[in-house]
C-alpha cells in the first residue's frame, strides 16, 4: 500500500473552479496577516454590537470558504461536492455564546434535527455538539470545580444540562449515528468530560456512538487518553475519541497569565506534535478498544496514522478509523486520504452568518497562528494555478 501524496493538486482542487481557486487564494493571503485579522476582527464585533449589516461582506467571502451555509438545507447544497469525492460531511450547528434558557433549548432541537437528518444517510458519518451551547458558561465554570456548592437555581439549571445532553444522545443510540462531543476551554472541560463519560458508558457498549474529544496543546492529556481508556475497559464499554491539538491557545495562556495559575499549555509545539502523534500510536495499539477520529491538518500526523494502519494491517477503510479536517481548510490532506481509500470527513458548520461569526474569527486566527498553515494553503493554490495554466 502506497502513502498518499499531499502534493497532487490535481486530486486537491479537482473541485474547485479557477474562478473558486482565486478566491481562496485572496482570502488566505489576507487571513495570512495577523494586524489585518485582528483590525478586522474588532471592527466586525464593533459593527456587530451597532448593529451595522455585516452579511454582504462575510456572505461571499470568509463565510463562504469556512461554513456550509445558514440552514441544514444550505449546508446539503455546499457539501454535495464533498459527497462526489468519498468525503462524508460532520454536521456543526456553531450558533455559540448565548445565555438564555430559550436559546439552549432551541440549540438542542437544532442537534437533535442534524441526527435526523444524518440517520440512514452514508454522507454524514458523525454528527457533533458543543456543551457550552446547552448552558451558560457561568454555570459550566461553576460546576466544572466539583467542590462549589451550587445554589437551588443553579441545581435546576444542571438539570436541564443533563437532560438535553440525555435528549441529544438517547437521538443519536436510536438513528445509530456516531455524535462527537467537542472539547473546549480547559476551565469548562472537567465537566464536559464527565458527561461525556457517562454518555459513553451508557451508549457505548456495543458499538461506538458517543466520542469525547481530547486537545493535545494541554500536556496533560495522553495521560488523560490512557487513564480513560482503562476506565472504558474496566467498565466493558467501547473508547471513543477524536483526538485534536486544539483551538483555544492564546485563550488558555492569556487567562493562566491573568489569574496567576499554571498553564495548561505545552511549553512549545514540539512537546504538542509528540504527543499528538503519542496518541494517534496509542489508540492504534488499542484499535481493538478504542474508535479514532483523527482531526489533524498535520500532513506528518496524517502520514503517521497511515503508516500506522499499514504495519499493523488494518484496511485503509477501517469502520472505526477516520480522519477529519475543517471545512475550506487542508483540503490536500482531505481530498488525497479519500483518493486512497480512507474513510474521511470534514467538519461542515452552519447556522445564521450574524451567530457563527466567533467561529469565523477563531478559523481566522488559527490560521494566522499556526506555524505554516496559511502559507502552505496560498502555495498549494498557487501550484495548482501554475499546472492548470500550463
Amino acid at each position: 500500500m502506497s502513502q498518499p501524496s499531499f502534493e497532487n493538486t490535481d486530486i486537491a482542487f479537482k473541485s474547485r473552479s479557477d474562478r473558486d481557486l482565486l478566491k481562496a487564494y485572496w482570502l488566505f493571503r489576507m487571513i495570512g496577516m495577523p494586524w489585518l485579522v485582528n483590525l478586522g476582527a474588532a471592527l466586525l464585533k464593533f459593527a456587530m454590537a451597532i448593529k451595522l449589516p455585516v452579511k454582504w461582506a462575510l456572505r461571499p467571502t470568509i463565510f463562504k470558504q469556512f461554513v456550509g451555509g445558514e440552514s441544514i438545507e444550505e449546508a446539503a447544497v455546499a457539501t454535495k461536492v464533498l459527497d462526489e469525492y468519498g468525503i462524508g460531511t460532520i454536521l456543526d450547528y456553531s450558533v455559540e455564546g448565548k445565555e438564555e434558557e430559550e436559546a439552549f433549548e432551541a440549540v438542542t432541537q437544532e442537534i437533535i434535527q442534524t441526527l435526523n437528518v444524518a440517520e440512514g444517510n452514508p454522507h454524514i458519518p458523525f454528527c457533533v455538539f458543543k456543551v457550552s451551547g446547552l448552558a451558560s458558561n457561568k454555570l459550566l465554570e461553576r460546576i466544572n470545580d466539583r467542590q462549589e456548592k451550587l445554589d437551588p437555581d443553579e441545581k435546576a439549571e444542571m438539570a436541564k444540562l443533563k437532560d438535553r445532553v440525555s435528549r441529544i444522545c438517547e437521538r443519536a443510540n436510536e438513528v445509530q449515528k456516531p455524535l462527537l462531543i467537542d472539547a473546549e476551554e480547559s476551565w469548562i472541560q472537567d465537566v464536559i468530560d464527565r458527561l461525556a463519560m457517562k454518555t459513553m458508558q451508557e451508549f457505548n457498549k456495543e458499538k461506538a456512538i458517543i466520542y469525547n474529544t481530547i486537545q493535545l496543546y494541554r500536556h496533560d492529556r495522553l495521560e488523560y487518553l490512557k487513564q480513560s481508556h482503562q476506565i472504558a475497559l474496566e467498565h466493558g464499554f467501547k473508547y471513543a475519541i477524536k483526538l485534536v491539538r486544539g483551538a483555544y491557545m492564546e485563550k488558555e495562556r492569556e487567562r493562566a497569565e491573568e489569574m496567576g495559575y499554571p498553564s495548561p499549555i505545552q511549553p512549545d509545539k514540539a512537546a504538542c506534535d509528540r504527543d499528538f502523534n503519542e496518541a494517534i500510536r496509542y489508540c492504534i495499539e488499542h484499535n481493538d478498544t478504542i474508535a479514532l477520529v483523527s482531526g489533524s491538518h498535520n500532513e506528518e500526523s496524517a502520514l503517521l496514522l497511515t503508516d500506522l494502519m499499514e504495519k499493523n494491517n488494518i484496511s485503509v477503510n477501517h469502520p472505526t478509523i477516520y480522519f477529519a479536517q475543517l471545512f475550506g481548510m487542508s483540503d490536500h490532506i482531505s481530498f488525497n486520504l479519500s483518493n486512497a481509500g480512507y474513510n474521511v470527513a470534514k467538519y461542515v458548520p452552519y447556522g445564521p452568518v450574524k451567530e457563527v461569526v466567533p467561529y469565523l474569527i477563531r478559523r481566522a486566527r488559527e490560521n494566522t497562528s499556526v506555524e505554516g498553515q496559511t502559507g502552505r494553503e496560498l502555495s498549494l493554490i498557487l501550484k495548482e494555478r501554475k499546472r492548470r495554466n500550463s
